[in-house]
């Protein structure tokens, strides 16, 4: 978007495409000639990592509030679960068992998507990872509402490719982690994992460490199968350490269905406006 209080200096992008029309001559084909805004080789030097952090910050910040969205429902959960018609294929009978949180999360995005269309695609926007298994549930469950929904892609070997179902002018790529972290929390007004590996871990985690930390506000913080969550995490156990304290078993709350999640989010929300 333009900004009209800079209107009277010449626009960058004027600048790159008169740069491409320059004559070829051994100073200009030097990469020392290149516009430094548009020399990728330049913006990839390791010198350059805090200017690329920003950008990326930047980026989603601004092209989600030109869209107008206020605030995000967030779906974590494991790429490698299939849905439930694909379940023949999956590589471990856990897997094939976990498929029915495909659905889950697919329902409980159509769900809030419904919801959110009430504030004309504002609120409660359903954010994912962007790629397969849950993520693509949830993108899935979204365009089926008829609703817009967030991809947060990130560049890995395997894996992660954005699905068919975000929409594509909310479907962003990142390099860094950490950034991209950040924007799944920057607009939660709830955090709903699903079964999921390392990934799903990490950002559960990171998520908790800051709503238990009060570095992030109290949100609906939704674990979908206790049975899974139970089994791989020994929750209590931390607690008999002393490593966390028996109150931060509240910060989150198991759940099965997708109607439960959206029962638990809307009390949430009837009991902050009361």
């Amino acid at each position: 978007m333009k900004d009209d209080r800079n209107s009277m200096f010449r626009d960058a992008q004027e600048d790159r495409s008169t740069a491409a029309q320059i004559p070829d001559t051994p100073q200009t084909r030097a990469p020392a000639y290149r516009l430094a805004f548009a020399d990728p080789d330049f913006l990839c030097r390791d010198e350059l990592r805090p200017v690329r952090l920003q950008l990326e910050l930047l980026k989603p910040e601004m092209i989600l509030n030109e869209r107008g969205i206020k605030s995000t429902v967030v779906l974590f959960g494991g790429a490698r679960i299939p849905e439930p018609s694909q379940k023949a294929g999956a590589r471990t009978e856990t897997l094939a068992e976990l498929s029915r949180y495909y659905d889950e999360a697919r329902a409980f995005a159509r769900m809030m998507t419904e919801k959110s269309m009430a504030s004309y695609g504002r609120e409660y926007v359903i954010a994912t990872g962007g790629g397969p298994g849950v993520m693509e549930a949830g993108n899935r469950g979204a365009m089926e509402a008829g609703g817009a929904s967030i991809g947060f892609n990130i560049v890995l070997p395997h894996e992660q490719a954005p699905n068919a179902y975000v929409t594509p002018g909310m479907c962003f790529n990142f390099h860094y982690f950490a950034i991209r972290k950040m924007h799944f929390l920057m607009r939660a007004r709830a955090v709903c994992v699903f079964p999921g590996g390392f990934g799903t871990l990490d950002e559960t985690f990171e998520a908790l460490t800051l709503v238990q930390t009060e570095r992030m506000k109290r949100v609906p913080f939704l674990l979908f199968g206790e049975a899974f969550w139970r089994r791989i995490i020994n929750w209590e156990a931390l607690v008999e350490a002393g490593t966390i304290s028996p109150e931060d078993l509240d910060l989150f709350r198991f759940v099965e269905t997708a109607a439960e999640a959206v029962a638990i989010i809307e009390a949430w929300e009837a009991a902050a406006e009361g």
